[in-house]
């Protein structure tokens, strides 16, 4: 079994230590390690994380390898640090039979850059009428945990009751893409003044908040957990933060561009701007960072979107919705949370990789880099800092909002069970 050693690295941001991984796991952590025959890596002050674990990821396989495979999507996940992720059910064919979705599992297990856990549809074909197998995707291969109808909103409350109560039976969670259909036909970008003086169709913060309000409401009837995907709206943060005093099941993620970017970016009518929820204004973006640092929203999660140039280079309005995101994400959070003060690297690991972990169920990741621990990590180096070029992403695609813009931070390393993926910035 290969031996590494970690020599001189920030652990969660703290003082440098050393870091011995004896095969899957690691075995030493302290000062002055040595191994005989160990790969040594120099740290130099890089912080070490765990593998980040990314519970809201499109990886498009199948139906729509012109966008993204498992494979290029795993390998886009090693370059951000990322040893698992939560591959959306939004596939074609939809991610809603034990079939497909031990598909997904296999093909993940095959491509090895990083652990895929497959999210199940909620309902049948992700058309709202009918409970998908649930208790089938979970007793499969797979053992799905987490259901989502992401990209479109289980708007019918009956249906959303019945989903929360099948969850409960195995501890699932039924992960809520909040936005009602009806408030939001036509809407192009966020309901403000920007969409009043551009002329686009409005989408109101209401449309989120609606049906967040609704299903904690279901959730604590039912008993169950509830999850937020991608909240956006300072509303949004009041409803979940409420929620919780309550003591009410529900968890909520943002993604990095909310935190980061706002409507006024639409007045270039970029399409690379169009995304689902849309950007929303500045005082909303604060609000959602301070819910962040506050533990009201509960990780970070990049609702990674892949498309090909065509489905973006085109005028607005045909456009789709959506930005790559798993191999910018940690330098977008460390922009906006930990160059700002509002987190230190140990809260970043809590929101990034403990904390969704958890709520996935990811027992072998988003575990403490302590020695008996899988040795799932990532090397991180923070002094570093420069433009963004998607030319060399793994990704497929290309559609980031980030395109030449300086963002701090780069992953040089990440190793999954103990196996290098990515080594000084290059995948292996």
């Amino acid at each position: 079994m290969s031996k590494t050693l970690i020599r001189g690295a920030k652990v969660l941001g703290g003082e440098p230590q050393d870091v011995l991984i004896d095969g899957e796991t690691i075995t030493q952590v302290g000062a002055g390690l040595s191994a005989e025959g160990a790969e040594v890596v120099e740290a130099g002050g890089k912080v070490l994380l765990p593998g980040l674990v990314d519970l809201h990821t499109h990886l498009r396989e199948p139906g729509r390898e012109d966008s993204e495979t498992v494979l290029t999507g795993t390998r886009a996940a090693a370059s951000g640090g990322y040893t698992n992720v939560f591959a959306m059910a939004n596939t074609f064919p939809v991610a809603d039979t034990a079939g497909v979705v031990e598909q997904v599992w296999r093909l993940g297990q095959e491509s090895g850059y990083c652990d895929v856990q497959p999210i199940g549809a909620v309902t049948v074909g992700l058309e709202g009428q009918k409970l998908a197998e649930l208790g089938a995707m979970h007793e499969s291969a797979a053992g799905v945990t987490v259901f989502s109808d992401d990209g479109k909103c289980v708007h019918d409350a009956v249906i959303m009751r019945r989903a929360l109560e099948y969850v409960k039976a195995f501890d699932g969670v039924v992960a809520q893409h909040a936005q009602e259909p009806r408030l939001t036909e036509g809407a192009q970008m966020n309901e403000g003044v920007v969409s009043a003086e551009l002329g686009l169709g409005g989408w109101p913060a209401v449309a989120e908040e609606s049906v967040i309000a609704r299903d904690v409401l279901l959730a604590d009837h039912v008993g169950s957990r509830v999850h937020i995907c991608h909240l956006s709206t300072a509303g949004s943060v009041e409803i979940v933060r409420w929620a919780k005093s309550r003591g009410i099941r529900v968890t909520a993620e943002v993604t990095p561009h909310h935190l980061l970017l706002t409507d006024e970016l639409v007045r270039s009518y970029n399409p690379v701007y169009k995304v689902n929820p849309p950007l929303r204004t500045e005082r909303d973006v604060l609000a959602l960072r301070e819910a962040l640092a506050d533990g009201t929203i509960d990780i970070v999660a990049t609702d990674h979107a892949p498309h090909p140039h065509e489905d973006k280079d085109c005028e607005w309005a045909a456009a789709a919705m959506g930005m790559v995101g798993l191999e910018t994400a940690l330098s977008v959070v460390q922009e906006t949370m930990v160059d700002t003060g509002l987190l230190d690297w140990a809260g970043v690991a809590d929101r990034m990789s403990f904390t969704p972990a958890r709520i996935g169920r990811a027992e072998s990741h988003g575990r403490p880099v302590s020695a008996g621990e899988p040795a799932n990590l990532t090397l991180v180096d923070t002094a570093y800092r420069g433009p963004v070029d998607p030319v060399g992403f793994a990704s497929r695609s290309r559609n980031t909002p980030y395109e030449g813009r300086e963002l701090p931070g780069r992953v040089t390393h990440t190793w999954l069970r103990g196996k290098a993926t990515l080594v000084d910035g290059k995948l292996t």
